[in-house]
């Protein structure tokens, strides 16, 4: 029995491939005597099989190569079959693509498999298609190799810390929210707003651990708490969360050298508990009818002898501080361990980094030898001041900076995760210049990101001279590679305004944000804030740390807008009904506004973030100072005078300048957007400039002022494809 695959086909297709078939096979057929079966030669000669060579149905399976183009295309359908044993049936057998011949014979729709790839085979399709296939390769290895090509020479971005500006707040101080006189942390939550407009990028609050007050916050009770004068830890989480949600990072003060006198760690090492007796430097003296003879000779930074008689363990500890502040005994490994158990819990809180204080307190010498005397013919007995002894053996000693390194590697643990680098900053106060440069670490060894840089902060009279000698101070020790930064005011100095004049505030905030590095502000300093009075001070501490610390004046209501309480734990400064947020926001000339300018220069110049720092030219009234990038043909020129009224000829310094340059921004508010002359620019006492001009020739590309310019991280800039690189 002869079995039949039924098709369905559509005209054009049927008679394209019969004709071909026939056209093709015919002669082939009959030469080698190859018959279907039924089929003779002589029955195709004779027409026999007209209507029954190709006998196609509806009835079998239907195949559709997807080229339909008419749904509504009549099928062909030949003949039905008769009978599957007729005699009179013939077949013509389809032949295979190997016995097909595609001469003559163009690509249609709806070929099949077999033959499509046989036209796949030929050079006119096979050759193009190689061509894009080998475009194709050729261009992602060009695309990979641009991408490995522009990280190689692509300057390390700058980190967060780097980016922007910083802004301290002492927390008792900022904004009380719960009415009770003190500031708190719903208060500074419920200001982030009007931070995120100074263009800041980094809160740093001081210590708000649980303490006894001493010394405001720096006697801490204990490190994994909140102190209930600035709320509860929920309040924290939610603060620091509302910092992230504003792009913000926070860090916060740390104060591992000592703790207070009612720690449980201090309560049980006086009782001579376990591991907790060593955890203090501890020492045999003698104390008779209320008289102590010290180990040695060593001085509180307050004053008077540094070791304090217990009569609960009868012996004396060490404090370098007050004396409900005893200092740890850092070689301790258990006490290291519990520093390094309090950062992990902040940082597992989600802090951003530390502001390590008094570090370099850390250690004493072991033998507990006696300090040298700045004057040796002084009577030993009388000697109670601290700055009357050489501190040679209690500070910065031999293992400090390993237990900085500690911190830091702990730290760095966390820093894994992108985007969560986890910053450092170590306290280097009243330290030497080379000694403060240490706490950037050695070439291979890291340390602190930066030691914070306070020289500003203790200036009490200004000159051109003196600004100068104090930049340059910093930029030429500071290591290779490093970050600089520059702070005006804290919690521990007097405020800017009071040491300096309100005239020079414009000016020294124009500094700050117009030299290399990181700008640090102290709360108010944007608006100009005064110390108060030392007068009805209702504290029992030394006066003298406090005048800085007077609450924040938001608005002229009651309290300046700091408190809708009764009081307030210091009295606010008397000039805040001027001196104010609210009125400096709506002055187009005020400390605010300018200050608001000046943080948003910083933000959007590469001149002023990544640029090169040439410090030109000084004298008893001012400072000159450019800031420029290789690849961009803009250089912003600085002149700020820190004298008396004065003509500055600019042409004299031999600059290449031209006769007029661009007024950007300027103290003086009716010289904003104007242009100077450069042969004669006539400034007031405390005003500045950042004047604009362009130029190819940049200073720091010339010898004369190479020994001039400085820079921290080197950088270009392609203005072909909007990007920084490295190799210049």
């Amino acid at each position: 029995m002869t079995m039949y695959t039924s098709y369905t086909l559509r005209p054009a297709s049927v008679s394209q491939f019969v004709h071909s078939t026939q056209q093709n096979h015919l002669s082939t057929l009959l030469s080698t005597g190859r018959h279907s079966e039924g089929l003779q030669p002589g029955d195709i000669a004779e027409g026999k099989g007209k209507g029954d060579s190709i006998r196609m149905s509806m009835k079998g399976c239907q195949t559709n190569n997807g080229f339909v183009q008419n749904e509504d295309t009549p099928e062909l359908e030949l003949d039905p079959i008769s009978s599957v044993d007729s005699p009179q049936h013939q077949a013509l057998s389809i032949m295979g693509p190997e016995e097909l011949s595609l001469q003559g014979v163009r690509p249609y729709a709806g070929m099949p498999k077999d033959v499509l790839f046989q036209f796949s085979g030929q050079a006119c399709y096979r050759v193009p298609r190689e061509i894009l296939f080998w475009l194709t390769i050729v261009t992602v290895v060009l695309l990979i190799g641009a991408t490995v090509a522009i990280i190689a020479v692509s300057p390390k971005c700058l980190d967060w810390w780097q980016a922007g500006p910083m802004y301290q707040i002492y927390p008792r101080s900022f904004r009380d929210s719960d009415k009770d006189g003190n500031g708190d942390l719903k208060g500074i939550q419920d200001k982030l707003d009007y931070i995120t407009t100074l263009n800041i990028k980094t809160i740093w609050i001081t210590s708000f651990y649980k303490s006894s007050l001493k010394d405001f916050r720096y006697g801490v009770e204990d490190f994994q708490e909140i102190d209930p004068t600035f709320g509860t830890m929920k309040d924290f989480e939610n603060l620091l969360a509302a910092i992230h949600d504003k792009g913000l990072k926070l860090i916060i003060d740390f104060i591992p050298n000592h703790t207070s006198d009612k720690h449980p760690w201090f309560e049980m090492s006086r009782t001579w508990t376990g591991k907790y007796t060593d955890y203090y430097i501890w020492r045999d003296c003698t104390h008779e009818n209320g008289i102590t003879i010290p180990p040695n000779n060593w001085l509180s930074v307050y004053g008077n002898s540094s070791w304090h008689f217990d009569e609960v363990r009868q012996q004396c500890y060490y404090h370098q501080f007050l004396k409900e502040q005893p200092d740890l005994n850092f070689r301790n490994p258990d006490v290291q361990e519990e520093i390094k158990e309090i950062i992990q819990f902040w940082l597992l809180k989600g802090v951003d980094g530390f502001s390590f204080d008094a570090v370099k307190f850390l250690l004493e010498a072991k033998d507990l030898r006696d300090e040298i005397q700045v004057n040796k013919s002084q009577n030993p007995d009388t000697v109670t001041r601290y700055s009357e002894l050489y501190h040679d053996f209690t500070t910065t000693q031999v293992g400090m900076h390993d237990l900085v390194r500690s911190f830091r590697q702990t730290m760095d643990q966390y820093s894994r995760e992108p985007g969560r680098y986890r910053f450092m900053g170590t306290e280097a106060y009243a330290e030497s210049i080379d000694r403060t440069m240490m706490y950037y670490g050695l070439p291979f060894i890291q340390e602190a990101d930066f030691p914070f840089n306070n020289y500003f902060t203790t200036l009490y009279t200004l000159s051109g001279n003196i600004v100068h000698e104090v930049i340059t101070s910093w930029m030429k020790n500071m290591p290779e590679g490093k970050w600089p930064n520059w702070m005006t005011g804290g919690p521990d100095n007097t405020r800017l305004t009071s040491r300096l004049g309100n005239q020079y505030v414009n000016t020294m905030n124009m500094l700050l944000f117009t030299l290399p590095g990181t700008p640090i502000t102290y709360y108010g300093e944007e608006i100009g804030m005064q110390d108060i009075l030392a007068t009805n001070l209702e504290e029992s501490y030394d006066t003298s740390t406090l005048l800085s610390k007077s609450p924040m004046q938001w608005d002229n209501s009651s309290n300046a807008g700091f408190s809708e309480g009764n009081h307030t734990w210091l009295p606010t400064n008397s000039d805040y009904h001027i001196v104010n947020v609210d009125v400096q926001k709506t002055q187009p000339s005020s400390t605010l506004k300018l200050y608001q300018d000046l943080g948003l220069l910083h933000a959007n110049e590469l001149l002023l973030n990544r640029g090169w720092f040439c410090l030109l030219s000084n004298n008893s009234h001012y400072v000159v100072y450019t800031r420029e990038l290789d690849g961009i043909d803009r250089v912003f020129l600085m002149v700020l005078n820190f004298g008396d009224s004065t003509l500055l000829n600019l042409q004299e310094m031999n600059l290449g300048l031209p006769t007029k340059l661009r007024v950007r921004l300027s103290t003086n508010p009716a010289s904003q957007h104007s242009e100077v002359d450069t042969s004669g620019i006539s400034l007031e006492e405390g005003e500045g400039l950042i004047l604009e001009y362009n130029t190819k020739n940049l200073l720091h590309q010339q010898t004369a002022f190479r020994d001039k310019c400085f820079i921290s991280n080197r950088a270009c800039y392609s203005s072909a494809f909007n990007i920084l690189y490295s190799v210049c």
